[in-house]
């Protein structure tokens, strides 16, 4: 009887132990005609972090990249490669069903993925497959593990929320700029993963895929130059453009300027636009409406130009400068050159 006892105990023992092994966190990591953007390797860095917190390893998912041995840079241990035509332009359904099919695959029960459109446009589907606790905008590593809480942005970028997941699988949508990217070279394993697709992961197709195109793009850029009415036209945009280029900016414009047709709908940033979370945010010629500081408020540096002095913009800012902007952005830009000559 005390055998069988015995041999009862270490079963359960066991079978504990077996149930409290903690999977790879997967993270899906996002690429653009063959080159990982940005923040790929700000999500791979993120989590990187989670998995140390949970003593594992971390997983990617990759879609048609050229080099996804490079994402051992920052510390992912496996990287599942898809190559596969369909899906070469993004299609949330049929992604979320890749990276449903390999959180299964994987036994992961922390998936991490960017704040970018596509993520959050992918997210639910996702979420919904895996009957998974959603967090997007996190802007810092685990508060804890167990409980699983995170940090958010809440009220529009004015306030942050601690957030417990208490669901088995958990998702995170981790901010541009927030956590940051950070290298942990491992040696990563790559493997083709050929998930089967149904015809209904394809209901819904691009026809058509406008974008900015320049040396930065608004989601991955740490710096965004953007101008609003102040500006007077399309044809002074030229001064936006130079300072852009001199400080290796994206270009931005604030609703009225993209509904004029001064500039495309793609530049448009705010709360109805694109969100920005970049690192430097300078701002022309723009008074500041709440929609349009709803989405930039993410931004960790602001710097406003505006003739006027009781612009909303000024009690957002870190850094306020009031005059004429045809005069002053001018000057910014000799100013900049000089220093970059003088620099490098």
């Amino acid at each position: 009887m005390w055998e069988n006892w015995s041999n009862y105990c270490t079963t359960k023992q066991k079978s504990s132990k077996q149930d409290q092994e903690i999977m790879s966190v997967l993270v899906y990591t996002e690429s653009l005609k063959g080159k990982f953007k940005k923040n790929a390797f700000e999500a791979a860095s993120y989590a990187h972090k989670v998995a140390q917190d949970l003593g594992t390893t971390v997983t990617a998912v990759s879609f048609n990249a050229e080099d996804d041995a490079s994402l051992g840079t920052y510390g992912v241990s496996k990287v599942l490669r898809v190559s596969d035509g369909s899906l070469a332009t993004f299609n949330a359904k049929a992604y979320a069903e890749v990276l449903a099919e390999a959180a299964k695959a994987e036994g992961a029960k922390v998936i991490i993925l960017s704040s970018s459109a596509d993520s959050k446009f992918l997210a639910p589907i996702l979420t919904a497959k895996l009957t998974a606790g959603y967090v997007p905008n996190v802007v810092a590593a685990p508060e804890s593990t167990s409980p699983f809480v995170v940090k958010r942005t809440a009220f529009s970028n004015k306030g942050f929320a601690m957030t417990e997941i208490s669901s088995d699988v958990k998702i995170i949508g981790v901010s541009s700029n927030a956590f940051g990217v950070a290298e942990n070279n491992i040696s990563a394993s790559v493997e083709d993963f050929g998930p089967s697709l149904s015809d209904k992961a394809f209901a819904v197709k691009s026809v058509e895929v406008d974008r900015v195109v320049g040396k930065a793009t608004i989601a991955d850029a740490d710096i965004v130059v953007s101008g609003g009415r102040g500006l007077k036209g399309p044809e002074n945009w030229g001064m936006v453009e130079e300072l852009a280029d001199v400080l290796g900016a994206a270009t931005a414009c604030s609703k009225p300027v993209s509904d004029m047709g001064w500039r495309p709908h793609s530049e448009h940033v705010g709360q109805t636009g694109k969100p920005v979370a970049s690192n430097l945010y300078i701002a022309i010629g723009i008074s500041g409406a709440i929609q349009h500081l709803a989405g930039i408020n993410a931004s960790k540096v602001k710097v406003v130009i505006n003739n006027d002095p009781e612009a909303p913009f000024f009690k957002a800012a870190d850094y306020g400068i009031v005059g004429d902007a045809f005069e002053v952005v001018p000057e910014l830009i000799e100013k900049l050159k000089e220093f970059k000559a003088q620099n490098t």
